[in-house]
This record gives structure tokens, C-alpha cells and sequence, in this order.
């Protein structure tokens, strides 16, 4: 592989492109100020707009949201995975039917692997600009988000219908509804009961991993994050491990299955047989199968990244799903 190539499976930060159209509350009051990044697959936005850094897909999608202080993202679920961690900022993530059945705050680094099964969405509480990266389940991260019924109904009161397709239209726009096309169908009372509400003892000791614990576990081995026998025990189609300074060694990685490297802190640098390339915070870079790599700091100070990899597991409903 050569540079130029291995330089095209690299997303750096500085780069992200992104939608601000990307789901059905983005006229929302509350929600307006969003922004969606598709870095790797092709996500879940219902957005024409949306910009998909790299398309092909290792077993699983990339994605980001950009939100300002007091930005939330509205409540829903999915079908698959769905896992956060804490880039810039400070989040509040809450879930249930109307986000009342509890809630969790993630700081930097942190991580949450939110149950398939039930409505979840987040807040930026803190006071700058936050960053959360996405890690969703599936080729085609499980066809799509669906919505709690009050976040369509407000939708529509602002100018977006989301058509029984998945594509949003934007009366603001003047879009309408192609001919034989119909809106998409808010969950009934009967469906909803499905959606359970759980409370903080069953979600955040099992699937919450907070960064010092992390980079404790991390400290001289490569850290498990999620996985089969890992910190977070589960099979959602990949495994997520935390790497740090001092968890490297001289060896040389190469494997069969897809390694997506997400830089959190520090700068590393990805060496292979035909050249290196430097990686920041924020960036991220798709290793492909078979490619031989090395991974060391170019810097002094802390440094740490989150290493996703494809797994044989089905990308559907987790291992301890709720329902």
C-alpha cells in the first residue's frame, strides 16, 4: 500500500465534514444546532446532504455528532449497536420512553455501550463545542433510527416528515412527499410496550467503561473494552480495545479482519512496510486485512486510542439485550 493510499483510509479530524440536516429534529428547538459525521459506512442519517468519508464498511459504521452546550439529540433507538465514547466535552445520556427512566454523564474519554432495545439520547452539558464518536453495529447499522412518536409529531409541527423510506423532506424547502409515499409510521401504544424502561443499576455498572479505569487496565497490555471477556461483556459484531503508551510493543500487527484506529489522545504514528503516517486526536484510519502495521507515540505525554475490530458475531440485538 502506499502512502497516498494508505492516506485516503485516513479521516482526520480537521477534515470532518458535517451535516446539519442529517435526522428528522433538526429544525427542532433544542436540537437545531446539531451536526452528523458519517466517517466510515453509511450510517444512519435521513439526510440526502449527509457526506460519507469512506463507504466501504468493515462489519460495522464510524460515525461523530458535533453538538454545542445545551444541544441534545433526540430520543430514540436502533436495532443494532450503538456505542459512544467521550471525545471533547462533558454528555449527559439519558433513555426511556420519555428520558425520564435514567441517565448517565460521560466525561472525556469515557465510554457507553448503549442496549439495543430501548429509546436513549444525549446532551452536551458542558460549556464549549463537544465531540462524541459513534461506533454503530451492522453493514447498514440496522436499517435505520427508530423514532420515539413525540420527536416525529415535533418534527412535523417545524417542517420535516420522514417518509415510510427513511428519507426526510423539508416543507421548509418546499419538499413534499412523492406520490404513493407514505409517512412513516409512528410506534403504537401496543408497539411501544416493547421499549422498556431501565433503570441506572441495570445500565451504567454493565455498560459503562470510564477512561482512568480504562487506561488503568491499559497500563502494560492492551485493554479490552468490549467484547466476549472483556470490560464491557458483549458480541455486537466487534470487539473495542483501548491502547496506550504503555501497552505497545515492537511487534508488528497483522490480521485477517478489518482494524479501525481512533485516536483520542496524543499523536501516533502507523508504520508499514512502505512508509509511515502521524495520526491525531480525532482522526481516524481503517486499517485494511492483511496489511502488516506497527503503532508507536511520535510525542511525549499521554497517549491513548480505541482499536475497533470486526468479529463473526451477528450485528443484531446485543448479547444482554433488554427486551
Amino acid at each position: 500500500m502506499t502512502p497516498e493510499e494508505m492516506e485516503s483510509r485516513i479521516v482526520r479530524y480537521g477534515d470532518l465534514i458535517p451535516c446539519k440536516t442529517a435526522f428528522i429534529d433538526a429544525h427542532t428547538p433544542g436540537s437545531d444546532q446539531k451536526e452528523n459525521f458519517t466517517i466510515i459506512g453509511g450510517g444512519v442519517s435521513e439526510s440526502a446532504d449527509q457526506h460519507v468519508h469512506i463507504k466501504d464498511t468493515p462489519g460495522f459504521n464510524i460515525g461523530a455528532a458535533g453538538q454545542p452546550p445545551k444541544c441534545r439529540n433526540s430520543l430514540h433507538s436502533h436495532r443494532t449497536a450503538e456505542v459512544f465514547y467521550v471525545h471533547k466535552g462533558k454528555w449527559r445520556f439519558f433513555w426511556g420512553r420519555y428520558g425520564t427512566a435514567g441517565e448517565v454523564t460521560l466525561e472525556e474519554g469515557d465510554i457507553i455501550n448503549i442496549p439495543t432495545g430501548m429509546f436513549r439520547g444525549f446532551e452536551n452539558i458542558g460549556t464549549d463545542y463537544g465531540m462524541i464518536m459513534a461506533i454503530l453495529g451492522g453493514d447498514d447499522a440496522g436499517g435505520g433510527v427508530i423514532w420515539a412518536p413525540q420527536v416525529i409529531e415535533d418534527a412535523a409541527d417545524h417542517g420535516l416528515v420522514l417518509a415510510e423510506t427513511g428519507k426526510l423532506y423539508d416543507s421548509k424547502k418546499g419538499e413534499t412527499l412523492p406520490e404513493g409515499v407514505k409517512p412513516m409510521t409512528v410506534l403504537s401504544e401496543a408497539a411501544l410496550k416493547n421499549y422498556p424502561e431501565v433503570s441506572v443499576d441495570e445500565v451504567v455498572p454493565y455498560y459503562v467503561g470510564r477512561y482512568l479505569d480504562m487506561m488503568a487496565l491499559g497500563a502494560d497490555q492492551p485493554a479490552k473494552i468490549i467484547g466476549e471477556d472483556a470490560l464491557i461483556r458483549d458480541k455486537p459484531g466487534f470487539e473495542t480495545e483501548l491502547l496506550t503508551r504503555g501497552s505497545l510493543d515492537e511487534e508488528i500487527h497483522s490480521s485477517h479482519r478489518h482494524h479501525i484506529l481512533m485516536v483520542h489522545e496524543g499523536h501516533w504514528i502507523i508504520g508499514w512496510d512502505a512508509g509511515t503516517k502521524t495520526l491525531a486526536p480525532g482522526d481516524t484510519c481503517a486499517v485494511p486485512p492483511g496489511l502488516a502495521y506497527s503503532l508507536k507515540p511520535s510525542m511525549t505525554g499521554t497517549c491513548s486510542m480505541f482499536r475497533v475490530i470486526n468479529t463473526d458475531d451477528p450485528a443484531g440485538p446485543t448479547a444482554t439485550d433488554l427486551n
